[in-house]
């Protein structure tokens, strides 16, 4: 049974998930530590960035199928602006690591849509 493609997907439904997505991520970015769950181990920080950014990828690039690299660089350009973010806040610490992980999330969710965009071959 071949996987589902989601060639079909209305970008109605996409895009203002994708933006709703990205404001999610920039508030639990910039909260205080105090309000977030502690970490389970100590890679917990970087696989959550990776995670929201592969997501946030791989939404962006369904909601905008002929923009992928301007979803991929705009992503890149947001993940830097908020270590920077971070790092102004009294609260929070940017990280140059974090923005290597929200990349690494970024290939992650390229290759996650791009399996999800492929056409099924009936065979």
């Amino acid at each position: 049974m071949p996987l589902p493609t989601f060639d079909r997907v209305q970008p109605g439904v996409t895009i203002p998930v994708f933006w709703a997505l990205l404001l999610g991520v920039t508030v639990l970015c910039l909260l205080p530590t105090a309000y977030l769950p502690q970490k389970v181990f100590s890679l917990w920080d970087k696989a959550q960035h990776a995670l929201a950014f592969a997501t946030l990828a791989a939404l962006g690039l369904l909601a905008y199928p002929h923009r992928r690299w301007r979803v991929l660089a705009g992503l890149l350009v947001f993940g830097g602006l908020i270590e920077l973010a971070q790092a102004a806040t009294g609260w929070r610490q940017g990280e140059w690591a974090d923005w290597l992980a929200d990349a690494a999330g970024l290939a992650l969710g390229l290759a996650l849509a791009g399996s999800l965009q492929r056409p099924v071959n009936p065979t």
